[in-house]
């Protein structure tokens, strides 16, 4: 049955992807580059925001899984590892750079990157030791990126293969599950270091992951910050009766996204022709949380699959700790699919907010949209 799982999954994979592939070479030139451009790469970092499915294949529990139903009720036959009930951000971004849909690194029978690959694991962190064991760290996603590095120079020698990952765009959501782990496990690295000392340690892996990726030949990154990720349910539920956000949570939250955007900002000044686009995630998601409406949602605090309070019980699809769990009638009308992650309607309209340049994306010196790096070359 797990094969037949496999087989199917990977199928329906090919199929989207063939439907909806053209060539990067397609896209308007608005920045009068060259017009014969080697083909866009996607290359895709993270944890669960952006995780299409790696998380399938390694040795973990299913507290780090989504591969069962319902998780991708409303996008293929069979559940993909998405943490949502359809596609991620990643996906819908490929759709607009017209590329096909990105496989996980780990995919069985996978053995060419034209396109690019996602690296991203649910419950990943900047820090290895993040839920250490249980995931892929973000330094671990960046030795199986040096991996496929190695397999352009061997496909297309060396010098092709360089200007290939140079026009790159490389994605990464990072940062939330080393917050979140604080509170989640028995870490006792919050009454180790101080609060801005913790943020540091995350910034500064973070830092030399891009950096050790801009000496190997990318260029163009993609970052969100963290969400306010201390109003989702399971966090709404540690943090007291009456449903308020975990402050603690928020205040991690507020010290990174004011150091990761200087840090990118450092980065520009350090690192020739290194361009970054910035989404502020945090505002963004604060906002869906405090206005629903305005957004196109009734519901705002409870998730749509899980238990509890809030449906803040990670228990959604019945094959983790908590068995029990409800699912809505009316997906669209949530912001919060389960108790941490966001529902495909959510992950649809920031793509489109990331593309489209809207408030939620920093206007500064060396800042870009994601629709701008695609077109630079």
């Amino acid at each position: 049955m797990k094969l037949e799982y496999h087989i199917l999954s990977s199928l329906c994979v090919l199929i989207i992807s063939y439907i909806s592939y053209t060539s990067c070479l397609n896209l308007p030139n608005h920045h009068h580059h060259s017009k014969h451009n080697p083909p866009c790469t996607f290359f895709i970092f993270g944890d669960s925001i952006l995780d299409v499915g790696n998380n399938n294949y390694i040795n973990t529990s299913t507290l780090d899984q989504a591969n069962f139903w319902p998780y991708g009720i409303n996008f293929l036959p069979v559940p993909t590892g998405r943490f949502s009930d359809g596609r991620l951000i990643s996906d819908f971004i490929a759709e607009r750079a017209h590329l096909p849909l990105i496989p996980p690194y780990l995919q069985p029978g996978l053995h060419q990157f034209s396109h690019g690959v996602n690296f991203a694991s649910a419950g990943a962190g900047a820090l290895v030791e993040t839920f250490r064991h249980s995931v892929i760290d973000l330094h671990m996603q960046v030795r199986n990126y040096k991996e496929v590095a190695k397999w352009y120079k061997d496909k297309y020698g060396d010098v092709k293969a360089r200007k290939i990952l140079r026009n790159g765009v490389y994605l990464f959501s990072i940062g939330t599950n080393d917050y979140m782990s604080l509170y989640l496990t028995n870490s006792t690295l919050s009454t180790i270091y101080t609060k801005p000392q913790y943020v540091s340690m995350v910034i500064t892996n973070i830092t030399s992951v891009v950096t050790e990726i801009y000496k190997i030949g990318g260029r163009k990154f993609g970052f969100l910050n963290v969400p306010a990720i201390g109003c989702a349910p399971s966090l709404r539920l540690i943090a007291n009766a009456n449903g308020e956000c975990l402050k603690d949570v928020v205040t991690y939250t507020n010290l990174h996204n004011e150091a990761i955007f200087q840090a990118l900002q450092q980065l520009t000044n350090k690192l020739p022709g290194f361009k970054f686009s910035l989404y502020d995630f945090y505002t963004s998601t604060l906002q869906r949380i405090k206005h629903p409406s305005k957004y196109g949602y009734k519901e705002a605090k409870t998730a749509c699959c899980g238990t509890g309070k809030y449906r803040g019980v990670l228990s959604c699809g019945g094959k983790r700790i908590v068995k029990q769990y409800e699912l809505c009638k009316n997906i669209d009308e949530h912001l919060f699919w389960d108790s941490i992650h966001f529902t495909q309607k959510t992950y649809m309209q920031i793509a489109n907010e990331m593309w489209n340049n809207t408030n939620y994306v920093h206007a500064s010196h060396g800042s870009y949209t994601i629709k701008d790096l695609f077109y630079l070359r």
